[in-house]
């Protein structure tokens, strides 16, 4: 079983920074990768960044130069720092992970960017 914690969110002001956390509580599987997800209010849920267990990052174009994800594997923790925030970054901001055979998410956590 797989739990994930994430913390982080709030509210900032455009051009300011907030780091996210996911903390992954696991038993019985091996953590692959890890992601960070986002559905801004009335669009699709899109992929921001993902991590794999080898440290390979990937990032969509939006989150390039601004945001940076990293994980602790000994925390099985995953963060997402981000900075240089607009308003069109406002979003439910939700981890992924891939262990054993499937995916689990997080409850998610809002980050609201205001101009």
């Amino acid at each position: 079983q797989v739990k994930l914690v994430e913390s982080g969110g709030g509210l900032v002001q455009a051009g300011g920074s907030l780091r996210l956390s996911c903390a992954a509580s696991v038993s019985d599987f091996t953590i692959h990768a890890m992601s960070w997800y986002r559905q801004p209010p009335g669009k699709q849920r899109e992929l921001v960044a993902r991590v794999t267990s080898g440290g390979n990052t990937y990032y969509a174009d939006f989150a390039k130069g601004r945001l940076t994800i990293s994980r602790d594997n000994a925390k099985n923790t995953v963060y997402l720092q981000m900075n240089s925030l607009k308003p069109e970054d406002t979003a439910v901001y939700l981890c992924s992970v891939a262990a054993g055979f499937r995916d689990y998410w997080g409850q998610g956590t809002q980050v609201t960017v205001s101009s």
